[in-house]
């Protein structure tokens, strides 16, 4: 089993710079050495103007038809907020689990549902906030306790940081 620390960057390493080719040392700077987990691809195809084409995303062994009215309209099919809620919800689920088992507890459930929304600013469509609302079933685990490792899961998935610049609420039930 993962734990959080497992999670992190592995360390950190100092470099020295060197400006222009000059001899003289730039002040010590700390650079990120970052350990690859996994690689993960997903595809799309879209076919045709902007409001009347039609597309198809997939990902693994899962497969959806978008369009222009299933992401700016209420239309049928899928759309890339969805799955960025799915891989949002997916994510702090399993993060929240790992700080919980850290703390020698095992979590019945951790379910979240993500909710994307999409907005428009000066330069276009872009994704302006995304709310969690999770709900766990772990026995021995005190709300204050629950509270801080949600919010610590929130700041700590990968898709969190990954979305780094938009706002991420969330809100929490501890279940008996």
């Amino acid at each position: 089993m993962y734990s959080s620390a497992e999670f992190a960057p592995s360390g950190y390493r100092l470099a020295w710079e060197q400006s222009h080719g000059s001899m003289a040392a730039e002040p010590l700077r700390k650079e990120r050495t970052i350990k690859s987990m996994a690689t993960r691809t997903a595809d799309a195809t879209w076919t045709g103007t902007l409001q009347n084409g039609k597309g198809t995303m997939k990902y693994g062994s899962v497969e959806g038809p978008y369009t222009f009215a299933s992401r700016f309209e209420e239309g049928e099919g899928t759309n890339p907020e969805e799955l960025v809620g799915a891989a949002h919800a997916g994510c702090y689920s399993m993060f929240l689990s790992a700080l919980i088992s850290k703390k020698d507890l095992t979590p019945t459930s951790v379910t979240t549902t993500a909710t994307v929304e999409l907005g428009k600013d000066d330069k276009g469509p872009k994704i302006v906030s995304i709310s969690l609302k999770c709900a766990a079933v772990v026995d021995g685990l005190s709300e204050a306790d629950f509270q801080q490792l949600v919010q610590d899961a929130k700041n700590g998935c990968p898709i969190s940081r990954l979305f780094a610049g938009t706002e991420i609420s969330v809100s929490a039930t501890l279940n008996a």
